[in-house]
């Protein structure tokens, strides 16, 4: 059997084949596909145990898609980190902070205050490393392409989706948020046309309405990008373009600060793009 010639591929082939493995490997395959350095850095031992599996799962994954054994995937992502500004995981970085944090009985405000900015400013720089210029470049050619921009995003992922609706509007792009108001959530959802964008947000646990309108949309033959948290994420595995969001978490709260970042450059680099490429007088 065939296997993936590069890390890009391995991951298209993950989320294809995800629905058909078994329990055990879809834990392989969620921790592989959102713990990139980990899997690339840490021994056989230390991935299993916080996959949860025995190591031995981890060999049958790699064998699953076509490899000799399980260093083949790890060497596959060791070059990519040699080929990247080294930094350690995301995961790792949060466990290193926690650790030195200590106890959280009895901080003050101040002290609060301290830990939410230090763990967003890890989300990121995270942002920073994940986010390629070219998918960038790409979601612009998208949103400019659209003849409307429809943006979802229900329970903690409205205060991003209302950004995008409300800023594409000031940028001169049709742009129509779709809320569910008064239960019309289908009513909207089924304006999306395919000459259309649909950009979905959607954490964990996602909600399934946003993975409907998602299905929806991409039957009548709109694009859709997705900003998520993982690449197995309902509306991520049906996204023409996926950006993943690892927004920081303090005592089981999570903040939003690196998707709104997100959010922003989208719609300020369109606009920079726009004005870049209108006449200019005379």
């Amino acid at each position: 059997m065939g296997h993936a010639k590069d890390l890009e591929g391995l991951r298209a082939e993950i989320v294809r084949r995800y629905d058909e493995l078994s329990p055990r490997l879809k834990q392989v395959a969620k921790y592989v596909l959102d713990h990139p350095n980990d899997v690339a850095l840490q021994t056989l031992a230390v991935i299993a145990n916080r996959c949860k599996v025995q190591p031995s799962t981890i060999v049958r994954f790699a064998k699953t898609f076509g490899y000799a054994g399980a260093s083949d995937i790890q060497k596959m992502f060791r070059d990519e980190i040699l080929n990247l500004a080294p930094s350690s995981s995301y995961s790792e970085r949060i466990r290193q902070y926690s650790e030195r944090s200590g106890s959280h009985a009895r901080q003050s405000p101040h002290d609060l205050m301290r830990e939410f900015s230090d763990n967003n400013i890890l989300a990121l720089r995270h942002l920073q490393e994940v986010v390629r210029a070219a998918d960038l470049d790409r979601a612009l050619d998208m949103i400019g392409r659209a003849a409307a921009v429809y943006i979802i995003g229900l329970r903690r992922s409205f205060p991003v989706a209302a950004y995008l609706a409300y800023a594409l509007r000031h940028v001169d792009k049709r742009a129509y948020l779709i809320d569910g108001v008064a239960g019309m959530l289908g009513e909207q959802a089924s304006i999306v046309e395919s000459k259309d964008l649909l950009i979905a947000v959607s954490f964990h646990p996602y909600a399934r309405e946003t993975a409907e309108v998602v299905t929806a949309s991409r039957a009548r033959g709109a694009q859709v990008l997705a900003i998520s948290d993982s690449r197995l994420s309902p509306i991520a595995r049906e996204a023409d373009l996926y950006f993943e969001i690892k927004d920081a978490e303090v005592r089981q709260f999570r903040s939003l600060t690196a998707s709104l970042c997100l959010a922003q450059t989208l719609v300020i680099s369109y606009a920079y793009r726009v004005q870049q490429r209108a006449p200019r007088d005379s």
